[in-house]
């Protein structure tokens, strides 16, 4: 993606004197929920080997081109929001777009296997307070 003098993305809908010119819902037609997928923040995504050069890409807006330009290596949901200067729910509609068509793959972050017992963290609370 382009970037402005301050190194900053450059976007279309951005202007540098009066700000954004149109609102981030409107990158997303107004949709405020993925079609698909709940997206954690610290969910990985990496594009579909071959993704931005299938047909289907042809059809995209330039978000979801950029956002396949940065999940050629797996990349971080936070991080895609933040490279592409955009609000985490309008990332996570984007990226539902995505992943309905196969151009993306998500890998969620694995459960913690062992969370600590609450009468643990009562205790701590606890021994904190004390202080």
């Amino acid at each position: 993606m382009p970037t402005n003098g301050s190194g900053l993305p450059h976007h279309d809908w951005l202007d540098d004197d009066a700000g954004p010119v149109v609102r981030p819902y409107t990158v997303t037609g107004g949709r405020v929920r993925p079609v698909t997928g709940g997206f954690d923040l610290l969910a990985f995504v990496l594009a579909a080997p071959g993704a931005a050069r299938a047909p289907e890409a042809a059809q995209l807006q330039p978000e979801h081109r950029a956002i396949l330009a940065l999940a050629r290596e797996p990349i971080s949901v936070a991080e895609i929001a933040a490279g592409l200067d955009l609000v985490v729910g309008v990332a996570r509609v984007l990226l539902g777009d995505l992943l309905a068509a196969g151009l993306i793959a998500l890998h969620e972050p694995s459960a913690m296997a062992h969370l600590p017992d609450d009468d643990i963290l009562q205790a701590v609370v606890n021994g904190l307070r004390a202080l």
